[in-house]
């Protein structure tokens, strides 16, 4: 069986100044491969509305797959992670945005949203190390045959058993 493939973009103005570490990319990284994904890239932005677009879009291109956006998805100034992925998705998931904000009760403080962009999906989680693993395992277990829908390898009304 072959692993569906991931990308993770942390978009942190300290994680590409330095002075802060990329824990909560690195939290991605390590649950998407723990949990059948091959983790193909890891990339960062600045919280800078065109960079992040730009980002979402190179990492989309010729690409299948789950890209996973962490960070910059508060209420803070620079928190812009939804609308530059607003700029870039086609067709919006919100069934997968809502039941990532349901995962804990801090969920509900988070703005992110979720797409498609040709054949990758695109999650925004919140930046913090705890936040964007709960978001993300609150739909992990659906993802595979999301992604396989995208691609056209699943059925998309399977039979019943």
């Amino acid at each position: 069986m072959t692993k569906n493939e991931a990308k993770v973009l942390t978009v942190s103005d300290g994680v590409v100044s330095g002075t802060r570490e990329d824990r909560s990319g690195a939290a991605l990284a390590e649950l998407l491969s723990g949990n059948g994904f091959e983790v193909v890239e890891r990339a960062v932005c600045p919280d800078e509305i065109d960079l992040v677009s730009t980002a979402l879009r190179a990492l989309a291109s010729k690409f299948s797959g789950l890209v996973v956006t962490t960070g910059g998805t508060g209420f803070a100034p620079r928190d812009i992670t939804p609308e530059a992925t607003m700029l870039v998705i086609e067709r919006g998931a919100p069934g997968l945005a809502e039941a990532m904000r349901a995962a804990s009760p801090l969920g509900r403080l988070t703005r992110g949203t979720a797409g498609t962009i040709g054949n990758c999906l695109v999650l925004n989680v919140p930046g913090s190390p705890n936040g964007a693993v709960e978001c993300v395992r609150a739909v992990l277990d659906v993802l595979p045959h999301a992604l396989g829908l995208l691609t056209g390898a699943h059925d998309p009304h399977p039979l019943a058993d």
